[in-house]
């Protein structure tokens, strides 16, 4: 289904951009039957946003509340789980720095013809009176369940982290809580597998709207949209692996050759689950123990998805910029902060990202319609921030298994001897459910 979908959102987006444009030249602006076809567009799109909206607050309280109320069982890993971890909030803090730094240095949202876009900006003039101190005492929570209510994320995620700590804590009482939370956590990804069989039409209603009001003008936004953002990954890419090359010296370059294989799987399915098998048996043989990587590949499913995190500053910033909004640099940093902390944790639901995206526009009063204008070339765009995610994740894992000194390359004769039986340890099923398209 994952690759039926993949054409099917292609589809949808070639068949909006000819029905798009067939409206543009074919039906008058002003028209009454313009406003009825954008008006029946529109709403294809924001059928799908709302049921993203439906996703966020159960699917950050659930899967933030698993996350660390099994903390503890990667305790027995005591030093590999704090540097791994270490690494991973320094890769998180370079990846979503980066995508800020290059999409203020690009700024291929300045110009978007998007309408609407004034009315739009007129609406959040909020953002720009806030400051720290009211952002501060605004991710405390009063009511737990005024913030579910309301989808506030970061109140969320504060809630949710006294609660994972606390279930932690009470042990054996606490079981039950989190069986259900982790209940509730397959649930939501279950009615997000549904929700994105829908996306097809949604990128359809989302694509044929802004070419039927803006021409095919827009896709030359899409186009810089695409470069650019291909252009920031390919320089992520130069600073993971530089990082790697700090401790791996030549044995990088043998890295490389390794997962050329998984790194394309990825990026062909848009699809870390797909290229998963494969990345084992690639640093197997790289010399990289199976208990090493069997902890390492699903944390770092988690906690390390650096090409989804750039992604992420990179189409909220660029909607901002589509809308004429200014965002001041301490608004950016606070948008920098909230994507750290809302990305970590629910990283094995499909387009992860856009309900991350979703729940900090609404955050800071930027416009979440500005979701359905990216829609449009998520496909295209998720195929680049997945094959990062991989590429960031091998080096992680080749660099902690170096750093503990159990790193052996084989030799060459060796590298062609039949490959390292499947000996994966039980690491619990959540632990392997990787995220489609993330």
């Amino acid at each position: 289904m994952d690759r039926k979908l993949t054409w099917y959102i292609f589809a949808g987006m070639v068949l909006g951009v000819a029905v798009g444009y067939a409206v543009h030249v074919g039906v008058a602006a002003d028209s009454p039957m313009f406003e009825y076809i954008t008006k029946t567009f529109k709403l294809l799109s924001d059928i799908f946003l709302n049921l993203i909206k439906l996703l966020v607050a159960p699917l950050v309280l659930s899967t933030i509340v698993v996350g660390i109320a099994h903390m503890g069982d990667s305790s027995a890993l005591g030093r590999i789980g704090v540097r791994a971890l270490t690494w991973f909030i320094t890769a998180s803090f370079i990846s979503i720095g980066l995508g800020l730094l290059m999409v203020n240095l690009f700024q291929p949202g300045i110009g978007a013809p998007i309408p609407e876009a004034a009315e739009a900006a007129k609406m959040v003039g909020e953002v720009k009176k806030l400051d720290a101190w009211e952002f501060t005492l605004s991710i405390f929570p009063k009511n737990a369940l005024e913030a579910l209510a309301t989808n506030n994320i970061l109140q969320i995620l504060v809630f949710s982290v006294f609660a994972g700590v606390a279930l932690s804590a009470i042990g054996e009482k606490g079981a039950a809580l989190v069986r259900g939370s982790e209940a509730l956590a397959e649930m939501m990804l279950q009615i997000t597998g549904y929700v994105m069989r829908f996306a097809p039409i949604a990128v359809f209603g989302a694509i044929a709207k802004v070419v039927a009001g803006s021409g095919l003008a827009i896709l030359g936004t899409y186009f810089e949209l695409l470069v650019e953002f291909y252009a920031s990954l390919v320089l992520l890419w130069i600073i993971l692996l530089t990082m790697g090359w700090v401790f791996l010296r030549a044995k990088i370059w043998q890295l490389i050759r390794y997962i050329r294989e998984p790194l394309l799987i990825a990026f062909s399915t848009a699809s870390s689950e797909a290229a998963l098998p494969k990345m084992f048996e690639q640093l197997d043989r790289f010399g990289v123990p199976r208990r090493i990587s069997g902890f390492m590949l699903p944390l770092g499913y988690s906690f390390n998805l650096d090409g989804s995190m750039m992604y992420m500053s990179f189409a909220t910033l660029f909607i901002a910029q589509a809308y004429g909004i200014e965002l001041s640099i301490t608004t950016q940093i606070l948008i920098l902060l909230t994507l750290m902390v809302s990305s970590k944790g629910i990283a094995a639901v499909p387009r992860a990202s856009l309900v991350v995206i979703t729940g900090t526009l609404a955050q800071f009063g930027l416009p979440v319609e500005g979701v359905a204008i990216i829609l449009a070339i998520d496909q295209f765009l998720d195929m680049g921030r997945t094959a990062t995610n991989v590429v960031g994740n091998a080096v992680a894992t080749s660099v902690i298994t170096k750093w503990e000194g159990m790193l052996e390359v084989p030799e060459p004769a060796e590298m062609e001897l039949p490959h390292a039986p499947h000996d994966t340890p039980e690491h619990g099923k959540r632990g392997l459910d990787l995220p489609v398209g993330e």
